[in-house]
């Protein structure tokens, strides 16, 4: 990240100690003997695979869960919440990954959802708009004011809502939960300088993610989490990112980013593009060779995701040249055996309400493909093996998983078809280092063994790590190419439209 404030030394007063924390549901054990604190203006970031325990603690923090064992400090007080209202006084705020906003109201009736102020009985409208847009001023944002409606609003200015309503109660502790898991590259600036804003001001913010990158670039210290246990916590700058992975996960990854084997070769374009385009991509010049991951950046806004929908045929092309074939819908692309792992996973991915089973089997059945034999339990077990997903039972509702084993059956579907091409948008938002490694492997098994794979991702070092070679969009069209191992300022240049860039 670029021009990255740098990170001042914590202050040494504690605001929060939470000390041998136990928790269990259902007689299972969830959570033991978990140590954390922090101290005001620090950055702590907590992280861990899923199922860790990350989300029970900080649910316990927030009196969402009262802890079987242990104690909760805060600012040196013992604190015991029966209720989230009861946290949110003592000072805790927490910005779920999913925003607890009303789309319907204004920013300010959300800033003081359940606190609005009065005036001889009435609605005080003009000092709720005065607060919100003095708190607007704290944080610099200028983008929207008080009156605008949080419907119309970007997911990084909603997410400047809940901050502000975290100010508005004077939070001591802010909790931020996977924050960057729907922004764009540009929009995480304005998240970190949103954070140094929090620190000069004394609050503590604990700081939830998967991507080591934002924990080292925003950190003071790290608490690592493993199957409920605290294993250590430690300052960023004593520790790297490989012993931060191996904490994470009990073991060494060698290969990050696995590289192409040796035997594997790149063969013939299964898919041309020749000036394809639609209402939302023109003049799209591409080829998908077999064997090869194809790696495409841009900006929000640029074209990623309409390119991978149009190539599906869920947003077909109606210009230019396609070849072998230009689907017109989504059947004739999945007939023509392409795949798309959807960047929303939930919504456009599974099936919720519905069995890993009956998710894994989506494709075959709606195509009618694949016979009994096919569908049996053994195997559907054969292809969760391939994708690494043990679950306890085939017949577990798919909302009850991690979102790494989510991502997991999603791209068990589309094994089913043993596609000729498959598109991934966004392969591991929202998973952890452990999941991510998988579906990494994943991906580069499937290359080596003769699928094209083109991969959308917004995080610069996966794409660098994946990729054989760089497709940059900008504006709905091809801004330039890239070689494997192209830097990220290479490919920043190219989706900006930096003077200089080479196309």
């Amino acid at each position: 990240m670029e021009d990255t404030p740098q990170k001042s030394p914590a202050p040494e007063q504690v605001i929060l100690r939470m000390t041998s924390i136990g928790k269990s549901f259902l007689g299972v054990r969830v959570l033991r003997g978990i140590d954390l604190s922090a101290t005001a203006g620090e950055v702590h970031a907590v992280v861990g695979e899923n199922g860790a325990g990350k989300s029970t603690l900080m649910k316990i923090l927030a009196g969402v869960h009262q802890p079987d064992e242990g104690t909760v400090e805060i600012g040196g007080e013992t604190r015991s919440f029966a209720h989230p209202v009861e946290a949110q006084r003592a000072g805790v705020a927490i910005i779920y990954q999913e925003f607890n906003l009303l789309p319907e109201r204004t920013v300010a009736d959300n800033v003081f959802l359940g606190r609005e102020p009065t005036r001889r009985g009435l609605l005080d409208r003009a000092a709720m708009d005065a607060a919100t847009s003095r708190l607007l001023d704290e944080l610099d944002e200028h983008s929207f004011g008080p009156r605008d409606m949080v419907k119309d609003l970007s997911v990084a200015q909603q997410q400047v809502v809940e901050i502000v309503k975290a100010l508005s109660v004077d939070a001591r502790i802010v909790v931020m939960d996977e924050p960057t898991a729907a922004l764009a590259e540009h929009e995480v600036e304005l998240l970190y300088r949103l954070i140094r804003r929090l620190q000069g001001r004394g609050i503590a913010v604990l700081y939830i993610s998967h991507r080591l990158r934002e924990v080292f670039d925003l950190a003071d210290r790290v608490t690592v989490l493993k199957d409920g246990a605290h294993v250590a916590t430690v300052r960023t700058s004593d520790v790297t990112t490989a012993a931060l992975v191996k904490m994470m996960v009990g073991r060494e990854l060698d290969a990050y980013f696995p590289p192409r084997a040796d035997e594997a070769v790149i063969g013939e374009p299964l898919l041309t593009l020749r000036d394809a385009g639609n209402g939302k991509l023109d003049g799209i010049d591409l080829d998908l060779r077999a064997g090869e991951i194809v790696g495409i950046a841009g900006l929000q806004g640029s074209g990623r995701s309409s390119l991978a929908k149009a190539i599906f045929g869920a947003e077909p092309f109606t210009r230019g040249e396609i070849t072998p074939t230009r689907p017109a819908n989504v059947r004739e692309g999945v007939a023509a055996g392409i795949g798309l792992v959807t960047e929303d996973r939930k919504a456009e991915g599974l099936v919720l309400n519905q069995s890993v089973r009956d998710n894994a089997l989506l494709v075959t059945r709606a195509i009618g493909r694949g016979g009994r034999s096919h569908r049996s339990t053994a195997a559907v077990a054969a292809l969760l093996e391939k994708v690494r997903l043990r679950p306890p039972r085939q017949e577990t509702e798919v909302k009850y998983l991690s979102g790494g084993n989510q991502q997991k059956v999603v791209l068990a579907k589309w094994l089913t078809l043993a596609p000729k091409v498959l598109l991934f948008d966004e392969p591991t938002r929202g998973v952890d280092v452990g999941a991510k490694a998988a579906i990494h492997d994943l991906m580069r098994e499937l290359a080596d063994t003769g699928t094209a794979i083109l991969m959308i991702s917004s995080e610069l070092p996966e794409l660098i790590g994946m990729s054989d070679r760089i497709v940059v969009l900008r504006d709905g069209r091809v801004a330039g190419h890239l070689p494997a191992g192209a830097t990220e300022e290479a490919v920043m240049a190219l989706a900006a439209g930096a003077a200089g860039a080479a196309a």
